[in-house]
C-alpha cells in the first residue's frame, strides 16, 4: 500500500513524552496546563506536540479541568434565516471568548430536541442555547441543570419555568403590523404562522405552544378586537407547515369574503406567500397587502418591497451567548428574561384595502 494511503497514526501523550524525554504524567500536565511544570520542561513538551502534531483529546481534558470551552446550541430550523443570523450572533460572542460552539437542528420536534440536549451534555457541553419547539413541553430542558449546565432560552419562553431567555416584545410587535394594516382600511386580515396546531382553524380556547406565536396571537387579536372587528380569529392559520403555506394562501383569498392583507409570521413563509400571490395573479398591495415578520436582503429587492417587523436578531444571539457565558462564570446577572423591541419598517407592499 503506498504512503499516501496508510492510516496515519494519531499522536498521543505517550509518544510527546518519549520525544520530550519526560514521563506521561509530565507530559500530560503539560498539555493540560494543570499541576506543576518547569517553563524548560513545558517548552520541550510544547516542541515535541508540536513535532508530531498533536491533537488534544476534547473530552479527556473537559474531565481534568471540568470545562469543555463548548456551548451547545439547539434550533428549530437551521435552513430559516432567522436562525442563521442568531447563530452568527452566538458564534461572534462565544469565538471571541474563547468557546466553540455546536449545533443541532431539531426540526421543531420535542422529540428531536430532546436527543439533541441528551447529546450535548454527553459531549460535556458548558452552556446551551435552546430555541424550545414547545413552551408548554419542557420538562427536559432540566435535564442541563441537573448536568449543571447553565441553559438560555433563545426567541422562546418555556411557560411557569424561570429559566434565562432572550426574546422580544412579539406581543407589541403583532400590535404594530394589524395597526399598520388597520391604519390602510384592511378589515378582513389573516395571521399566518407553520406552528403545528391540531386543527385547520384556530380557537381562542386552544392553547398554542409556542411562545413567540402565542405573544404574537395575542397582539393580534387584541388589536381587532379593539377595533371592533367581529370574529377576526377566522382568518388565523398556524398549521401552514403541514398542509403548505402556498395551499393555505389560495385558501385564505377563497374565502367568502376573501382577505385583503395578510401577516406571515417569518420570511419564509413571507416568500412562498409573495410568490403564491403573484403566481395566481393578485397585486400587491393592489389586491392584498403583506406583511413580514424578519427582514432579511430580499425583502427590500423585490417589487414591491416588503413592509416588515424588523427583528434585532443577530443582538438576540449574542445575548443569549454573553448570558450563557455569564452563567458558566457564576456572574450576577440583573433579570432572567432579556427582552428586545422591534420596529415596523413601512415600504410598499401595504396599500388601502381594496373595495
Amino acid at each position: 500500500m503506498s504512503p499516501q494511503h496508510q492510516a496515519r497514526h494519531a499522536a498521543t501523550v505517550a509518544d510527546i513524552a518519549r520525544v520530550a524525554k519526560v514521563s506521561k504524567a509530565t507530559a500530560a500536565r503539560a498539555l493540560g496546563e494543570y499541576g506543576q511544570v518547569s517553563q524548560a520542561v513545558r517548552d520541550r513538551v510544547l516542541a515535541a506536540a508540536e513535532e508530531l502534531d498533536y491533537r488534544p483529546n476534547a473530552l479527556a481534558k473537559s474531565m481534568n479541568t471540568g470545562r469543555s470551552n463548548t456551548i451547545g446550541v439547539v434550533v428549530g430550523d437551521i435552513e430559516n434565516p432567522f436562525f442563521a443570523l442568531a447563530m452568527r450572533g452566538i458564534s461572534d460572542v462565544a469565538s471571541e471568548a474563547g468557546y466553540s460552539v455546536i449545533l443541532i437542528n431539531s426540526d421543531e420536534t420535542v422529540e428531536a430536541e430532546e436527543a439533541a440536549l441528551d447529546v450535548l451534555l454527553d459531549n460535556q457541553v458548558d452552556a446551551v442555547i435552546v430555541a424550545p419547539a414547545s413552551s408548554a413541553h419542557v420538562e427536559h430542558l432540566g435535564n442541563a441543570s441537573r448536568a449543571g449546565r447553565p441553559l438560555v432560552l433563545l426567541d422562546r419562553r418555556a411557560n411557569g419555568e424561570g429559566y434565562d431567555s432572550v426574546t422580544v416584545d412579539n406581543r407589541s410587535a403583532a400590535r404594530a403590523a394589524t395597526e399598520e394594516l388597520l391604519r390602510h382600511g384592511h378589515r378582513r386580515i389573516a395571521f399566518v404562522s407553520t406552528h403545528e396546531y391540531p386543527q385547520p382553524t384556530y380557537d381562542r380556547g386552544h392553547q398554542i405552544t409556542m411562545s413567540s406565536v402565542a405573544d404574537r396571537v395575542t397582539g393580534f387579536l387584541e388589536t381587532l378586537d379593539a377595533a371592533g372587528i367581529d370574529t377576526p380569529e377566522r382568518y388565523i392559520r398556524l398549521d401552514a407547515r403541514r398542509r403548505g403555506v402556498e395551499a393555505v394562501t389560495r385558501e385564505l383569498l377563497r374565502e367568502d369574503p376573501p382577505v385583503t392583507a395578510i401577516i406571515a409570521s417569518d420570511s419564509l413563509i413571507a416568500m412562498s406567500v409573495f410568490s403564491t400571490l403573484r403566481s395566481d395573479g393578485f397585486r400587491i398591495p393592489d389586491d392584498v397587502s403583506l406583511i413580514a415578520f424578519d427582514n432579511p436582503a430580499w425583502t427590500a429587492i423585490t417589487t414591491p418591497p416588503l413592509t416588515v417587523v424588523e427583528q434585532p436578531i443577530y443582538e438576540l444571539g449574542a445575548a443569549a451567548a454573553r448570558r450563557a457565558l455569564q452563567r458558566v462564570r457564576d456572574e450576577r446577572v440583573a433579570d432572567a428574561a432579556l427582552v428586545f423591541e422591534t420596529r415596523l419598517l413601512s415600504r410598499e407592499s401595504v396599500g388601502t384595502a381594496p373595495a
